[in-house]
């Protein structure tokens, strides 16, 4: 029902509505219980006689994901949301609901805990110097590499349940894992969503700290990027705006700014 309803929604934008495709195809493929233990929870905002003008999609222990959507649909999302204790989305969409949600009982209060920038690809520019070593799709073999890189960026950025050895193998399975080699040796990881909608999102994009300031990041990204285009796909990503390092390497590889993001905390009595 919730695809029935949403879906053309989501699709008519799949870029800045891209987690909220690829996590929807993804409970499709692989089941609802993949990113966590509670029950996913998914809704829409349609108004009597009119179109979807909102979607919201809840993986729990992970925050509430809202699509784009009049302030008013935000707002009104808070009654059907009680419990929620994180809202990602568009900035000024998260900041309605979170303003109606602090406002709605005494003692609330709302905390923004992640700040991101979505970019998506124009021209593909290689790195220059390009770095050592070449590019190649990660096979089974390279699954505990996989593993302890997804565990390391899980853990720099704070997000424990990305490490899931489902979702690595899910990336695997549908040829989205690259590594970048040096003398047969594996030095960086790029991943990317299956396509949905002909979009592709890269990330996460992980080089171990004692082999970072060499470009292995910038020569897996612009690979992984490639194969996306070859394949006749949009590629995307996300940066963390704390981050401007990876903003600016981004950019250099042709990524070009669509709109900002934030995750807000939402607490109190």
């Amino acid at each position: 029902m919730f695809e029935d309803a949403a879906w053309s929604f989501l699709l008519a934008d799949p870029v800045r509505n891209t987690v909220l495709l690829s996590v929807t195809a993804t409970l499709r493929r692989s089941g609802v219980d993949i990113f966590g233990t509670g029950a996913p929870r998914f809704g829409w905002y349609q108004p009597a006689g009119e179109r979807v003008q909102g979607v919201f999609l809840r993986t729990p222990p992970h925050p509430a994901l809202l699509s784009g959507m009049p302030p008013h649909a935000a707002e009104a999302l808070v009654a059907e949301l009680p419990e929620v204790t994180a809202v990602d989305g568009a900035s000024d969409v998260v900041t309605a609901f979170s303003d109606t949600w602090v406002a709605a009982a005494p003692g609330r209060a709302a905390e923004v805990t992640a700040r991101h920038r979505l970019y998506r690809l124009t021209d593909l520019t290689p790195p220059q110097p390009m770095p050592e070593g070449a590019a190649r799709l990660a096979g089974p073999a390279d699954r505990a590499v996989l593993l302890d890189w997804f565990a390391a960026f899980a853990d720099e950025a704070d997000e424990p349940a990305a490490a899931s050895a489902r979702l690595v193998d899910d990336r695997m399975e549908h040829g989205g894992m690259v590594l970048w080699e040096v003398d047969g040796v594996p030095v960086s990881m790029a991943g990317a969503t299956p396509s949905v909608g002909g979009m592709v999102r890269v990330g996460p994009v992980y080089t171990p700290p004692t082999l970072r300031g060499r470009g292995y990041a910038g020569g897996v990204t612009m690979a992984i990027s490639r194969r996306a285009q070859d394949a006749g796909n949009e590629a995307v990503l996300f940066t963390d705006l704390a981050n401007p390092t990876s903003n600016a390497l981004y950019q250099r590889l042709g990524y070009r700014e669509v709109q900002d993001y934030r995750t807000v905390k939402l607490g109190g009595s």
